[in-house]
């Protein structure tokens, strides 16, 4: 039994496959995702075609695709969050880090994909990067010339500050 590289854990036969050989349509925008995913394992690029919208399809280079999915090292898929994009949804949204490695240098592709059903279909519409959460100090931050945090008595700029 081949494990499906979408991370569901199930068999490729019984998870992805179905979609990539156009037996059956993603459900929602999550299995659509995850089929894009695997169909990008696979270099499947006519299922990484049909499954875009059709303002992409006018930029899609096939062989540049391919190209790039065959000369990459898939390593997994990670979904952060999924909004909407349900059985009775119109619209989705699917945060997700691919992780592969190419030319020798590892990769974690992090996207947030907007997906919409068209003609009972769901298609993907967009990726964006997603912009960094902010972070909130637990503790107010340590000025140059206070007493270094550490304990070593000397400023925090001639010792860990530096």
């Amino acid at each position: 039994m081949e494990v499906c590289p979408c991370a569901t854990g199930k068999s490729y036969e019984e998870c992805c496959e179905p979609f990539i050989k156009g037996l059956k349509e993603a459900e929602t925008a999550e299995k659509l995702m995850r089929a894009r995913y695997s169909a990008f394992v696979k270099a499947d690029v006519d299922y990484l075609f049909r499954t875009v919208s059709s303002d992409q399809q006018k930029d899609f280079n096939v062989e540049e695709t391919k190209d790039w999915a065959e000369n990459s090292e898939w390593k997994g898929l990670e979904i952060v969050e999924t909004v909407d994009g349900g059985p009775e949804d119109e619209t989705g949204t699917v945060e997700f880090i691919a992780r592969f490695r190419q030319n020798k240098k590892d990769v974690a592709h992090h996207e947030l994909a907007s997906f919409e059903r068209i003609d009972g279909k769901w298609i993907f519409i967009e990726g964006v990067v997603p912009k960094p959460k902010q972070v909130i100090r637990e503790t107010p931050k340590t000025g140059r010339n206070e007493p270094c945090p550490c304990g070593s008595g000397l400023k925090y700029k001639k010792c860990c500050g530096k």
